[in-house]
Order: structure tokens, then C-alpha cells, then sequence
């Protein structure tokens, strides 16, 4: 009976987390291109060096993914921006969060998979839930 009580209590928590998780995202597509505009030069092989500005502004994108569709919309962005016709080095591309040494939780490329990252946050957060009505 314990058990019943709490696999219920852990579906209505997953009905209440599902409702603000898929809620519209905060993080606009504008606010990914400005944050990497200071990255340009050095995605596009203009520069050897990576401005402490470039830095900044990945960390502000991933400061700024708080939610699973702040990072989906991040990652579909980055991705777009890499795959357009506008002589960005994929490598590069690829490299830069480990250059300035943050760790986005996903890949900069033309063939990142962005829905995969949301369905494992999304995962890991309701188990997340699970263990603390578990306790």
C-alpha cells in the first residue's frame, strides 16, 4: 500500500514538473546570435586567439539555459549558426566551449541532436523527484 501511495504521489508530481517545463522558453535565438557575436572572428578563422569576450558570451548562453526548452532552443540555434553557408570553422565550432573551458551539455555541430539533451534533462529531473518523495 506504501508503494501504491508513493508511485501516485510521484505521477502528480511529474503531471505538476511537466506543465512549467514545457512551458514557453526565456532564451531567444537573438539573445544566442549576440551572446557569440564576440566569437566570429575566431569561428571563422580571422584570429588565432579566443577574446576573453567570446568566453563570456558562451557562458552567458549557458548561464541563461536554466530549463530543458532554454536548452533545446540554445543548442538549435548554435547549431543553425554553424550549419549556415557563412564560413564557420565546424571545428572550431566544436571546440569552443572546451577552449574558454565551459562545459555546455551539448555539442556544438552541424549534426548535434538538440531534442536529446531536453528528453535527458527531463529524465534526470523527475528522477531527481522520485528520490526526494522516495526519502
Amino acid at each position: 500500500m506504501a508503494g501504491l501511495m508513493k508511485l501516485a504521489c510521484f505521477v502528480v508530481a511529474c503531471m505538476i514538473v511537466a506543465g512549467p517545463i514545457t512551458a514557453n522558453a526565456a532564451l531567444s535565438c537573438a539573445s544566442v546570435v549576440s551572446n557569440m557575436a564576440p566569437c566570429i572572428s575566431y569561428l571563422r578563422g580571422s584570429t588565432g586567439a579566443i577574446s576573453s569576450a567570446c568566453c563570456s558570451g558562451v557562458k552567458n548562453i549557458n548561464g541563461l539555459s536554466r530549463t530543458p526548452s532554454d536548452r533545446q532552443i540554445a543548442c538549435g540555434c548554435l547549431k543553425r549558426v554553424v550549419t549556415l553557408p557563412n564560413n564557420i570553422n565546424a571545428d572550431r565550432a566544436a571546440g569552443l566551449p572546451n577552449a574558454c573551458g565551459i562545459s555546455l551539455p551539448y555539442n556544438i555541430s552541424k549534426s548535434a541532436n538538440c531534442t536529446l539533451y531536453v528528453n535527458f534533462s527531463l529524465s534526470r529531473y523527475l528522477s531527481d523527484i522520485y528520490m526526494k518523495i522516495k526519502v
